[in-house]
This record gives structure tokens, C-alpha cells and sequence, in this order.
């Protein structure tokens, strides 16, 4: 049944929009609980199946490759204008919790890591069609929206974590848990949720949706600071373990699993925090002056690492918290910029694409933190994020006069 114009207008920003975000941030959360589920039991893992050093670093890279097969499939063929976006996103919490409960049958290092590149391309499907979700319900409020969706998003991937850090490393145990969770994140999204006023009627398959998108300036400086953003995001995410159970152990601590484990749910958990934070000061003050000081505040982080390296625990989790805090509060700000510059009939592409190109620059420094870390240590390793989100402020100046929303 068609909508009147009153009916848009009255519903965009309204109640029915808030609660419906909050029925999103509810299945975003539970479905992408499975990105981390196998990097917060690496030890465990790496026990069981006898991994080397190289498979241990696929294993946590799995998931980005597949989530950047899924999304480069996903924009080439416009699936998230084409198809309803909450169908894909139901249709992606399945698929990944079979991926990951698929895990528990693997019998080699290969078919492991398999599974891992399986769920991330299932992962696909959860995203960026919640963000389009999101733009489709809102208007003026559009960066605080993107801004709980994204902080869900981020405490979702830090569950795992936290399961270690109650439960221990019990791997089979954490991911079967995960993807009971994403199960329920479908459930959310088939039953629950469903198009805002401001949803484009499906579009029709466009081979050149994508030389569309890039052809509008700001679109393209926008994905430049969001790579910059991408360069540190989920190397820190998925080393902050590492980097914090070393720093601990540097400090005479003897244990460190657990205490590791908790300083990464921290790490990762406030950056839900931020993202809501930042999303309401975007709405007032900008979205683009928002990104940038969010990138400027996580490279001093961090540069900071080094100061805090195997010193009282307390200056750790001060540090990557506020590092966590301000990595991922930018994140949803570059969505809503290129939600608002791209073609109407093509946000979801343009979503997928801005996002699909920044999972296969985190394969780099994902890859690179570790070996670092072997030549120079972990005190130092971590100053290599910095150059990500130094970078993108530069981009990111490049769009002039900040963006208000109206």
C-alpha cells in the first residue's frame, strides 16, 4: 500500500522510527557477534588444530576476505538496492551462523579458516543493509541513527570477548553460543523490522551503478577518509588482545588470558559509546568536523601505546578505552556522508562498495601489525595505525565547509 506524503513526513525522526532502530541495533548486535567468535578463542584454537603462525594470522583475516568477497558480489550485482534489505540481512544471520557452526565439524587448519571466510561473506548481508535500514528511516537525526546502529554493531563484536573473559577459552562453547545469537538476529530482522518512508523502491540491476557512485566528488573524498579509518579500526580491534596480554605480561603479570580478554571488551565496547556520542554532536556541530577529530584523537592513542607498554594496568585500560572510544566513533559518520551524496536509487550499492573497499585495505594492516610487533615489538607495533587516520583527516578536509544536517 502506497504512503501520503503526510504519512513520510510525520514518521521520518519520529517514535515509530526510534523504536524501529532500536529492533535493528537488536539484530545487528546478535548477528555480527559472530565476526570475532574464533579471534577471542585464537589460543584455544590455535591448541586444538595445531595452527602455525601463518594459519593464525589467516585465521583472523578469513573473516575480512570473505566479508570483502561478499560485499564486492553484493555491490557489482546491486543486491542491496535490487533485493529488501531486511531479507538480505535476515537471509546473512543464517547463513553466518551456519558458517560458524559449520567450525565445530572442521577437521583441518583449511576447513576451519573455510568456515571463517563463509561467515564473513554471510556478513555481507548484515551491515550494509542495516545501514541502508537506517537511512531509510531517518533524516535529520541520521548520524546519532547510523551512530547506535554502528555502536551495536561494535558491542556485538566485542561479545565474544567478554564470553572468554567470564567463561574462559572454550572455543566450541563460544562459537556455538554466537550463533545461537545470530539465529535470534534473524529472527529480529524477518519478523520485526522493516522499510522506513524514505526507502527507494527497489531499483533495477545497473552495471554501472558503481561509475555512477564514483563520479561525485564528495562520495570519493569521503571513502578516502573512511580507508584512513579502515587502515587502524580492525587491526586494533583484532590485535588489542595481543598487544594488552603482552603489555600485561611485561609487567610482571602472571596470568594474563583473562585479564587480556576483559582489556579487549573494553577496548572494543566503548567504541558503542562513542559512536552514539558522536553521532549526536555530527547532528549539531557536522559530520565531517566530527570524523576528523575522531581520527586525530585515535592516532594520538595510538602513538600512545608505547607510554603505557608493561606499565599499571590501570594506565592500559585508560588508554584503550579512550582508543577504543574514539577508533570507531567516526565510522558511522562516513556512512551517513555517502548515504547523502551518493544517487538516490543507489545508497545501498554505495554503502556496500564504501565498505567492501575498506575490509580489503584492513587485510593489510591486520596482516602487517603482528609481523611489526616480531621485529619491533608490541610497545611500538601499534604506532603503524597511526598513519591511517592521519591520513584520512587530510582527506577528509578536502570536502570544505563541514556538512550540517537540516
Amino acid at each position: 500500500m502506497e504512503r501520503s506524503p503526510h504519512d513520510e513526513t510525520s514518521a521520518v525522526d519520529a517514535a515509530p522510527a526510534w523504536r524501529m532502530l532500536g529492533w535493528l541495533a537488536a539484530a545487528e548486535l546478535l548477528g555480527m557477534s559472530l565476526w570475532f567468535s574464533a579471534t577471542a578463542v585464537t589460543p584455544s584454537l590455535v591448541a586444538a588444530f595445531h595452527l602455525s603462525p601463518g594459519e593464525t594470522a589467516w585465521l583472523t583475516m578469513a573473516v575480512q576476505g570473505g566479508f570483502v568477497i561478499g560485499t564486492l558480489a553484493t555491490a557489482i550485482a546491486n543486491l542491496a538496492d535490487v533485493f529488501p534489505a531486511k531479507r538480505l540481512m535476515g537471509a546473512g544471520c543464517i547463513a553466518g551462523a551456519m558458517a560458524n557452526t559449520a567450525a565445530l565439524l572442521a577437521v583441518s587448519p583449511l576447513t576451519l579458516i573455510a568456515t571463517r571466510v563463509l561467515t564473513g561473506a554471510a556478513l555481507a548481508w548484515v551491515y550494509p543493509p542495516a545501514m541502508k535500514l537506517v537511512a531509510g528511516w531517518f533524516r535529520r537525526h541520521r548520524g546519532v541513527a547510523l551512530g547506535v546502529l554502528v555502536g551495536a554493531l561494535t558491542l556485538g563484536k566485542a561479545t565474544p570477548h567478554l564470553l572468554t573473559a567470564l567463561f574462559g577459552g572454550d572455543w566450541r562453547t563460544s562459537m556455538s553460543f554466537t550463533s545461537t545469537l545470530a539465529l535470534l538476529g534473524a529472527a529480529v530482522a524477518l519478523g520485526v523490522v522493516r522499510d522506513g518512508p524514505l526507502a527507494v523502491t527497489a531499483a533495477r540491476f545497473d552495471l554501472g551503478a558503481i561509475r555512477r557512485i564514483l563520479a561525485v566528488r564528495e562520495v570519493r573524498l569521503v571513502t578516502l577518509g573512511y580507508l584512513g579509518h579502515m587502515w587502524e579500526l580492525y587491526a586494533m580491534w583484532a590485535w588489542v588482545g595481543a598487544f594488552a596480554a603482552a603489555s600485561l605480561a611485561a609487567g610482571g603479570m602472571g596470568e594474563v588470558t583473562r585479564p587480556a580478554a576483559l582489556v579487549a571488551f573494553v577496548a572494543i565496547g566503548t567504541g558503542a559509546v562513542g559512536c552514539v556520542l558522536a553521532g549526536r554532536l555530527a547532528d549539531m556541530l557536522g559530520r565531517s568536523r566530527i570524523a576528523r577529530a575522531s581520527m586525530v584523537l585515535s592516532a594520538a592513542c595510538a602513538l600512545g601505546t608505547a607510554l603505557v607498554y608493561s606499565r599499571h594496568p590501570v594506565w592500559l585500560v585508560l588508554l584503550v578505552a579512550v582508543w577504543g572510544f574514539s577508533v570507531v566513533a567516526d565510522s558511522a559518520q562516513f556512512s551517513a556522508l555517502v548515504s547523502e551524496h551518493a544517487p538516490p536509487d543507489a545508497v545501498g550499492t554505495a554503502l556496500t562498495l564504501q565498505t567492501s573497499l575498506g575490509f580489503l585495505l584492513t587485510m593489510v594492516t591486520i596482516d602487517a601489525l603482528p609481523r611489526v610487533a616480531s621485529v619491533a615489538g608490541w610497545q611500538w607495533a601499534c604506532a603503524l595505525l597511526a598513519l591511517g587516520p592521519v591520513c584520512g583527516t587530510v582527506a577528509m578536509a578536502g570536502l570544505g565547509r563541514p556538512h550540517t544536517a537540516g
